[in-house]
């Protein structure tokens, strides 16, 4: 699947960095459709400081700490923003600097964060190798929106000769259920697109509920796609598990207790039509593309670093963000 560029602000002009950050960031996402908005958040500030002037530690520092915060304050993306720019930030603060020279020490940390980064790479193939054991003979599962790791999980499923099918939200606001449809067909996987009002409906015929993930919060809770939430909360009703495959450079330092402390700046809005609306006098402006899912209707999260409850993702995310 292909996700689009990230859009340039239209209400506020960018400075000629962040211009050039951004343009860099749309390069990036073409060049690797499939790669994680994190890991090129993490990459595009390191082609940033590659080619920054800067002819001290304390001045490339401060350079690197400038870009980080630009970025992450863009209205869009802003789960993987924050995510990819207090990595970044955590890997340069953690590479003290000792009695090389500039020159050497910028090298050495050129070389901890490429190493980084081939190594977040393999996080999403690992997190579906946790998750495999739960999706068993004759399951029948309920998604929400499009993610690569899912869909890596059940192409391995596949793979594995476990017989299973799938229902998939229209997710609208969005063309993601269809492009779920469309990809878990390629691999002969039976899949049935539902109205998301419908989730109610067949909750009773699904065994599990599996979705990915837009972030992971230091409560143990989930940021993901607009509908999560509902679903969740529908699917401990009926008593079915509630799983998150989910990558540790998805783990934020945020700590939403509601869906108002959620970082979501207007551009992570989807406006409505017409069409969308019961009568043309419907008043409306629009609605949030992200929620949040707190941890108590959350069963477990399929990670890189193995299968973790919240509490144990929250204790995973401290860790991953310590010295």
């Amino acid at each position: 699947m292909t996700v689009a560029a990230p859009p340039t602000p239209a209400n506020k002009p960018l400075t000629a960095a962040v211009a050039a950050s951004v343009d860099r960031l749309r390069k990036m996402q073409a060049a690797e459709p499939e790669e994680a908005m994190t890991i090129i958040v993490i990459q595009a500030l390191l082609e940033d400081m590659k080619q920054s002037s800067a002819s001290s530690t304390s001045e490339f520092i401060q350079q690197a700490q400038k870009a980080s915060k630009a970025l992450e304050k863009l209205p869009y993306n802003q789960p993987s923003m924050i995510a990819g720019t207090a990595i970044f930030k955590h890997i340069l603060e953690a590479q003290r600097q000792d009695d090389k020279g500039f020159d050497d020490w910028k090298r050495s940390i050129f070389r901890v964060y490429d190493q980084q980064i081939a190594r977040y790479k393999t996080f999403r193939e690992r997190a579906a190798c946790y998750g495999l054991p739960f999706v068993k003979d004759d399951a029948v599962i309920l998604l929400h929106s499009f993610s690569r790791t899912v869909m890596v999980l059940l192409q391995k499923a596949k793979l594995a000769n476990r017989r299973f099918k799938v229902f998939v939200t229209e997710t609208r606001g969005t063309t993601n259920g269809s492009s779920v449809v469309e990809e878990l067909s390629k691999h002969n996987i039976p899949v049935e697109l539902i109205l998301d009002a419908a989730v109610g409906s067949i909750i009773n015929r699904v065994d599990m509920v599996i979705v990915g993930a837009e972030g992971v919060t230091q409560t143990g809770g989930l940021i993901n796609r607009i509908g999560t939430y509902q679903i969740a909360i529908v699917a401990q009703a009926a008593n079915k598990p509630f799983y998150v495959v989910a990558e540790q450079y998805k783990f934020v330092k945020l700590c939403p207790l509601s869906q108002t402390d959620l970082p979501i700046p207007s551009s992570e809005f989807y406006k409505l039509t017409s069409k969308d609306s019961f009568t043309d006098r419907t008043p409306h402006t629009g609605h949030p593309a992200i929620d949040y899912t707190p941890p108590q209707y959350i069963h477990l999260f399929f990670t890189n670093v193995g299968v973790l409850t919240p509490a144990g993702a929250s204790e995973e995310l401290m860790k991953f963000y310590m010295p």
